[in-house]
């Protein structure tokens, strides 16, 4: 047979896929019949799902990531970034972390490149804006609300403490009430370590441009989560728009102005730049056109699932499947399937879902959950949320460290330091090599 599958990306998609593959086709493997290799910038897998915990100091980053060589060993690994999927070719131009490009030949792709925050041209939105889809994004987040404590705590300005009080969320779905929930469940526990800082002096604002917040879970849950999050004291505006934030001067849609240090962009997504740099079809959102078989449509030889790709749902005919962790793990087991059986040469199955329902994460034993029509909220809705989460996470030996990291919580207080030097390890070094200069 002497096959190569390329997977492009390593994230959902592409982990789950591998994984599938490198059981389904361990002799093949073995014998060098078939040959399976992932490219990505990054040598792990981010759960994504627990970034907020990390960014609150629940869950040890280190945690939260598989990696691809250990939780991989029979696929090769490629670390860098594709540049230009050529598949009239069977092609794709890799270019590596360091070095010059070269051509990688594949028999058979598979398109898990995911996607990237969806950002609209908003003035100053690069001065103080911030992502939240890393794992590097989530720890400086969390540096960066801890030391703006400190700033506040030792300033004597009244404006300074409020810019650096003022925490703005723009993004109203899983991510932006996820991590605004944590972040000042946190930075509201850290204040009882200083002096001149109460929980009333910290200001949260959530902006989201429709009327409702949560809108996975339902109506009913999205009230609820609304009002619990108002309670809490955060400013939450719906039906509001960002229109500028130039030099951390917020103005928004409503005609509110005030200046924040930190704003957490989580206004949706868009696919990975790759998908444009190709020659597969796309479809009117800018995404690989899919079939219900998870191939690339008018292709042979071409696999795509995830949030890169516009996959219908044949359970709501004329609809597409949602772009989250759900629909990317289970898409991964039919996809790996369905590549097994093109190399066969058997029929392809459809990825057909049942509906199993959502949970999001509201702060430490917060939450709210919809599943299976059954609505829980508050601590029996954060149990279910991380004992889903927990049992999604990749590999024995991770879901083991997320639960003893859990359980230590359970004793001890959580850390409130702020790290912010890791970000820049080298401005020690300079000052002193320039003081040795003067």
């Amino acid at each position: 047979m002497n096959q190569h599958i390329l997977i492009v990306g390593g994230g959902y998609v592409g982990l789950y896929t591998a994984l599938r593959l490198q059981r389904k086709l361990h002799r093949e493997l073995r014998s060098g019949e078939v040959r399976v290799t992932i490219i990505d910038p990054q040598s792990y897998m981010t759960y994504q799902p627990f970034l907020p915990e990390a960014a609150a100091g629940n869950l040890s980053p280190r945690h939260m990531v598989a990696p691809l060589r250990r939780v991989l060993p029979k696929v090769h690994i490629l670390n860098g970034t594709v540049t230009r999927v050529d598949h009239a070719e069977r092609t794709v131009t890799f270019q590596p972390a360091e070095g010059e490009p070269r051509q990688v030949a594949y028999d058979v792709i598979v398109m898990a490149a995911g996607s990237i925050s969806r950002t609209l041209p908003i003035p100053g939105l690069t001065d103080i804006g911030i992502g939240f889809k890393t794992v590097g994004e989530a720890i400086a987040l969390r540096n960066r609300v801890l030391h703006l404590l400190d700033v506040a705590e030792s300033a004597d300005d009244p404006e300074v403490r409020r810019r650096a009080l003022t925490f703005v969320v723009v993004g109203a779905g899983f991510a932006g009430v996820e991590v605004l929930a944590e972040l000042e469940d946190m930075a509201k526990h850290s204040t009882r370590y200083y002096r001149n800082i109460g929980p009333s002096d910290l200001r949260w604002v959530l902006v989201e441009a429709t009327g409702r917040v949560l809108p996975e879970v339902g109506p009913e849950m999205g009230r609820w989560t609304l009002e619990q999050l108002r309670e809490r004291g955060i400013d939450v505006r719906l039906e509001t728009r960002l229109e500028s934030c130039e030099g951390g001067h917020v103005v928004l849609s409503d005609g509110s102005e005030f200046d924040a240090e930190t704003l957490v962009w989580t206004a949706g997504v868009k696919p990975s730049t790759v998908v444009n740099d190709s020659d597969l079809p796309l479809d009117e959102r800018g995404r690989i056109k899919a079939t219900a078989v998870l191939t690339v449509a008018g292709t042979q030889g071409a696999f795509a699932a995830g949030d890169a790709a516009g996959v219908p749902d044949v359970t709501d005919p004329g609809q597409y499947c949602a772009p989250n962790a759900q629909h990317a793990v289970r898409q991964a087991k039919v996809l790996a399937d369905n590549v097994v059986r093109h190399l066969r040469g058997q029929e392809l199955v459809q990825y057909r879902h049942k509906y199993v329902g959502s949970v999001a994460g509201l702060g430490l034993h917060q939450g709210v959950a919809n599943v299976y029509g059954v609505k829980l909220r508050g601590f029996p809705a954060w149990f279910m949320h991380r004992t889903y989460h927990l049992s999604r996470v990749p590999t024995l030996n991770r879901k083991v460290r997320v639960v003893v990291d859990w359980t230590l919580a359970l004793f001890f207080k959580r850390e409130t330091i702020s790290l912010g030097e890791m970000e820049h390890p080298r401005d020690g070094f300079r000052a002193a090599v320039a003081t040795t200069r003067r």
